[in-house]
Formats: C-alpha cells, sequence, structure tokens
C-alpha cells in the first residue's frame, strides 16, 4: 500500500549519519545517496527503497509535520532498546521510553525525535 516515505532534512549528513546509526539493528541498509537526498531499503530486497531523507525540493527549510511519524518494526524488544538508545545518542530528543503502552497488548515501542524534529516509532511485536 505505501511505496515509500520521506523526511525532510535541513542537513542530509548529519541525518545519514543519525539513520546510519541505528538502520542496521533494523535490517535497513543504504542504497542511494545523492547530493540532494539518501535512499533506504530493507537488506533483504535492496531494489525497494522504502525510506528517504531529503533536501525539500522547493528550496525552502525543511520542518517536521504535527501529527506526522514513521514506524519501523524490529525483530526484538532488545532491538528497540538499543535502537531508541543509539537515537538519544546521537542527538534524538525522547517522545516515550521503550517499553509497553496500555490499550495497545503486547506490541513494545519507543519513540524519538530525529535532528530535524521528525518523530520515529521503533516497536517490536515479540
Amino acid at each position: 500500500m505505501i511505496g515509500y516515505v520521506m523526511f525532510g532534512t535541513n542537513n542530509v549528513k548529519e541525518s545519514t549519519t543519525f539513520y546510519d546509526s541505528f538502520f542496521d539493528k533494523l535490517g535497513i541498509i543504504k542504497v542511494e545517496i545523492e547530493k540532494d537526498y539518501v535512499g533506504y531499503a530493507i537488506k533483504k530486497q535492496p531494489e525497494n527503497v522504502i525510506f528517504y531523507i531529503t533536501k525539500p525540493y522547493n528550496n525552502k527549510k525543511a520542518s517536521f509535520g504535527n501529527g506526522t511519524m514513521v514506524a519501523f518494526e524490529a525483530i526484538s524488544n532488545k532491538v528497540v532498546d538499543d535502537c531508541h538508545s543509539i537515537a538519544l545518542r546521537q542527538g534524538a530528543t525522547n517522545e516515550g521510553s521503550p517499553g509497553l503502552r496500555e490499550g495497545y497488548g503486547s506490541t513494545y515501542y519507543s519513540y524519538f525525535r530525529d535532528l530535524d524534529n521528525n518523530k520515529v516509532c521503533i516497536y517490536s511485536k515479540e
């Protein structure tokens, strides 16, 4: 249903370093590297880009969307913990420490904002 997701950034290099720091734990690899954007794919399907970080096409400053978030599935709760910790060390802002959420069953979630204030969720159905 969803082809891919894009997050705007004001600094492609810093944003790439940030996502590279934990994407390997999620089985996500960098497959496209251009001056104004970077594309990532699932390691098992490198031909299908699922996530881009990009300078806005209109050349204006990138900003986050209120109520907008992207969620990446991890293979275990430990990977959720690891990714959340790495993201915070790389400069992310904590939006919800790893754990279960009341009313959401046994799915384990963590939330943070990236360097451009985009909201990211890492979750596991372990």
